[in-house]
């Protein structure tokens, strides 16, 4: 449905909140959701770090692994009834998932569609020939130990406007900051100027409600008996009525679980934000403590009174590096003397790790329902649990000082303690750690380009 269409308003769905979110809820959306425009943030700072490496590895990869699954999904819908679709899924490889877009709407006969891939967000080689501070750490980007990885600034809104205002049907970003997905297609569409701070403070804080998806429609809400949330197992995905002054309606589509209201907009309006009045974006300064909420509705929530600040001169840059490894297994005991027997396992690794030299920058051995997530802060006079998870897990600089935790984890299979329960170690017991910091960049140095392709 298009603006005209809708009387004025622009209705905007959120599809996922993460790389990984579920597909069927958008397909509901791209179907019932009566929509203009369908976004899906999928991408986090270490998932654009990860996707480096992949497409390092093949260079027509490093997009999304779930671009073909979902877009396939949702594609026919909304193709029939003319919903736009924005998402970073292109993550470091933006070109490639346009194309790769375009190959799927040609085999499922949904063409002629214009896909576009907006890129520029790639500043590793900046910070390569040039040093900066971090934001997040003392010291600069050189001066921090590991390679780099990646480097990607935040993009603000305006090459997706630009590339909506060409035509497009899909636009598929890299690197874009997560607000900035829904506020191009109402300056796209309500014709705002990139100076009009009120109009784009007001209309950013639609994408910060809905970047998350689920959170915003009872997702990360429930706590039963005291914050229930309908059928959760058929969590909706919201959607947006947007107006043409940026006030907002949230919804959902009906018959579907979740809730939403004042509760749930509460939460998710202060979700991640440092400064209520200061909230930055490389659009706008958003300033969040006039914002006035009101239950207009079963499910509709209204927001209005959002007031917006001149945009900074720098975008934030996020850095990805590589910093070592992590080697972790686990092993169980349950029934009378189970804590006992964990104690002693306990020892005999740490033991054990001193004898074979392990090389670690932190080593954790948590018993899982008992410590693991408190741990000295953890109560000393709880009951005895009846069974008890080890969780053994060491962060090193190198591969192989990894390894020796599941080695010596298996030992306790034959030369440990009584009664000891081992999981067989289907996956690979280590793992890289990706670091993720922070820098920023001026805004000059950046050029965003679109590039158009066609089914």
């Amino acid at each position: 449905m298009s603006l005209a269409q809708s009387g004025g308003k622009v209705r905007i769905g959120c599809g996922a909140g993460f790389s990984g979110d579920r597909i069927e809820p958008a397909v509901i959306l791209a179907e019932q959701g009566d929509l203009d425009y369908l976004v899906f943030e999928c991408l986090a700072e270490r998932t654009i770090a990860m996707a480096v490496r992949t497409r390092l590895k093949q260079e027509d990869s490093g997009y999304d692994p779930l671009l073909v699954e979902r877009l396939g999904a949702v594609l026919p819908a909304a193709v029939r009834n003319r919903v736009r679709i924005i998402s970073n899924m292109g993550a470091a490889n933006p070109v490639a998932a346009a194309r790769r877009a375009a190959e799927l709407a040609g085999k499922l006969g949904l063409g002629p569609l214009k896909i576009a891939a907006v890129t520029g967000d790639d500043v590793l080689a900046q910070l390569r020939e040039k040093d900066r501070p971090l934001m997040d750490a003392q010291g600069t980007v050189w001066q921090w130990p590991g390679d780099l990885i990646s480097a990607n600034a935040y993009l603000g809104a305006e090459p997706i406007a630009q590339a909506l205002a060409q035509g497009a049907d899909i636009v598929i970003t890299g690197r874009a900051a997560d607000p900035s997905l829904f506020l191009a297609p109402l300056v796209h569409e309500f014709g705002w100027a990139w100076n009009d701070w009120e109009h784009l403070g007001r209309a950013t804080v639609i994408g910060h409600l809905l970047e998350c998806a689920g959170q915003i429609t009872g997702g990360y809400f429930a706590d039963p008996g005291f914050k229930d949330v309908p059928e959760p197992w058929n969590l909706a995905f919201p959607i947006v009525e947007a107006e043409p002054d940026g006030s907002v309606v949230l919804t959902k589509v009906a018959g579907t679980g979740g809730a939403v209201d004042l509760r749930t907009v509460k939460e998710q309006i202060l979700y991640e934000v440092h400064d209520p009045a200061n909230y930055i974006t490389p659009d706008v300064v958003v300033d969040f403590t006039t914002a006035q909420l009101e239950q207009v509705g079963p499910n509709r929530v209204r927001v209005a009174g959002i007031s917006g600040k001149p945009r900074t001169p720098t975008l934030k840059v996020s850095i990805g590096c590589t910093e070592g490894f992590i080697g972790e297994d686990m092993f169980f005991y349950a029934g009378p003397g189970a804590l006992r027997r964990a104690q002693l396992a306990k020892r005999i690794l740490e033991e054990r790790f001193k004898i074979v030299g392990l090389k670690a920058e932190e080593v954790r051995i948590d018993f899982l329902g008992m410590n693991a997530i408190h741990g000295e802060m953890t109560p000393h006079n709880q009951p005895e649990p009846y069974e008890i998870a080890v969780r053994v897990a060491a962060r090193t600089r190198t591969r192989d000082e990894a390894i020796k935790v599941g080695r010596e984890v298996d030992g306790m299979a034959v030369s440990g303690v009584a009664m000891t329960g081992k999981r067989v170690p289907h996956q690979d017991r280590t793992r890289e750690i990706i670091g993720v910091w922070s820098s920023l960049v001026a805004r000059e140095k950046i050029t965003p380009s679109i590039t158009m392709y066609e089914s």
